[in-house]
């Protein structure tokens, strides 16, 4: 029997035993939502940077360093700075909201400053983006079932998708932190001792470079692969401004911060978080690396981590590795299934559809909406070429939408319902006109996305003189 496969599988049971314990505990929709308020730092921490390394982390960027080399440490570490901005800038405000009015989501916030109908607009266009992070997930752990069982994509995505919604339908944000515990030790533990082991199997890094120069054939080429810029200007500006405001505006975090107990909570949790994001950035493009110099005509760049962790280390250190990607994407893919889960539950259910439900029927609602969305994510995953598109797809819809109105309105009294609603609508249509017109070419050196959410900042800031608040938001300052 394939070794392998048998530790994943135990794994799994494991993470979906934990979730169903916890979720006896989980009696109405606050212990399901935000943990009823009572997270410290620790476990603030963990269930952020478990959230933060995902398929895109892992999978997605050994790809790109597989491709493009040392310049796929900007995804992550772009990531990382939007965590600063959270910690120290937006959570705290965030928070203190949130605890004032009893949140519970991003689109509570959204109704409370600007309106219920901004709320349900975002909110309807989230679930479209948040369901292409899922597939991404999904993807990444179908990977790792591929090269450790050669089981097909198809079964993989199945495979995991079961995993992952069984235990978090069954107790929520409380069930999935607890599980983050698990998932966080594993991750740390394989991906550090794996890049080393990596690096040494192909001789040091002198020897890494002499190998990639080799299958390179072009010293242009080779000198690009080990530059910070390697991947292009473009693409490096588009992940700052697709990343940075993304990972301190994710519905999914902002939800997680909800759960803190106090400022000091979210302050020292994220800033951890971000901390660690910045130093694993660098695991994952040194496997990359390892994996083209150990297999250059890999078809498939996806498919670089798992082969590199099979491969280019002893069985022990191997079978722990793979566990660790496995628990990474399965980490990230709670907390999807989270910002799913509230999202339609709470921001267009509870708010839209059926106002008047009690506590316990919202619970029982938003899990059959969990196990709906799995299979949902399922069906999308078959579509996905890949994961970083998958990733680009909710990245760029959420920050385009989202960014500027809910920054300005958190900071300016003067941001109004008509001036976030144009600035959603034009920074969307901004960005899918330049994707389907332009080959996703922006302005100057951005790409759409890019170019969107300039945009739309540029529009939300002019609304605050053109169409000013009326009066005083709540929460708005």
């Amino acid at each position: 029997m394939n070794l392998y496969l048998v530790s994943i599988i135990g794994y799994a049971v494991l993470l979906i035993g934990i979730g169903w314990f916890i979720g006896k505990h989980v009696k109405n929709a606050s212990d399901f939502f935000v943990g009823n308020r009572q997270f410290s730092w620790k476990l603030l921490f963990t269930t952020l940077i478990a959230a933060n390394i995902g398929a895109g982390s892992t999978v997605g960027v050994t790809g790109l360093a597989f491709k493009h080399g040392v310049s796929s440490w900007w995804w992550i570490g772009c990531s990382a700075m939007g965590s600063v901005l959270l910690a120290y800038i937006v959570g705290p405000k965030i928070w203190a909201i949130g605890k004032k009015y009893n949140l519970y989501t991003m689109g509570d916030y959204l109704d409370l400053r600007y309106a219920r109908i901004f709320r349900g607009i975002t909110s309807s266009m989230m679930v479209i983006g948040t369901l292409a992070l899922f597939s991404g997930q999904l993807i990444g752990i179908s990977w790792i079932l591929n090269v450790v069982a050669a089981i097909d994509k198809t079964t993989g995505i199945i495979i995991g998708a079961l995993v992952v919604t069984l235990y978090f339908m069954a107790g929520g944000i409380l069930s999935a932190t607890i599980v983050n515990i698990v998932e966080v030790a594993v991750i740390f533990a394989g991906f550090c001792l794996a890049a080393p082991f990596a690096l040494n199997s192909i001789g040091g890094w002198p020897a890494l470079e002499n190998a990639v120069a080799l299958n390179l054939a072009d010293p242009a080429k080779t000198e690009a692969y080990f530059a910070w810029d390697g991947i292009g200007s473009t693409t490096i500006v588009g992940y700052f401004l697709m990343l940075v405001p993304a990972f301190c505006i994710s519905p999914g975090l902002i939800g997680k911060i909800y759960s803190a107990e106090n400022v000091r909570a979210v302050k020292i949790g994220t800033m951890l978080n971000a901390l660690v994001q910045f130093a694993f950035a660098f695991l994952p493009m040194i496997l990359g690396i390892c994996a083209y110099a150990a297999f250059p005509n890999l078809g498939n760049a996806e498919l670089a981590l798992p082969m590199a962790m099979k491969e280019l280390m002893p069985f022990g250190v191997s079978a722990l590795a793979l566990a660790a990607i496995f628990a990474a994407e399965v980490s990230t893919a709670d907390s999807v299934l989270f910002m799913l889960a509230t999202s339609i539950s709470k921001d267009l259910y509870k708010t839209f559809v059926r106002p008047e439900a009690t506590d316990e029927e919202l619970l029982k609602f938003t899990r059959v909406v969990t196990l709906c969305c799995g299979f949902a994510g399922i069906l999308l995953a078959l579509m996905m070429p890949n994961i970083i598109t998958a990733l680009t797809i909710f990245y760029s819809l959420m920050t385009v939408s989202m960014g500027a109105p809910f920054l300005f309105g958190l900071f300016s009294e003067c941001a109004s319902v008509q001036g976030a609603s144009i600035s959603a609508m034009l920074g969307v249509l901004t960005t899918v006109g330049l994707t389907f017109l332009n080959d996703g070419e922006g302005f100057w050196i951005l790409n759409a996305a890019s170019t969107g959410t300039l945009v739309a900042a540029a529009v939300m800031l002019a609304g605050l003189y053109v169409s000013p608040n009326k009066k005083i938001a709540k929460g708005g300052s």
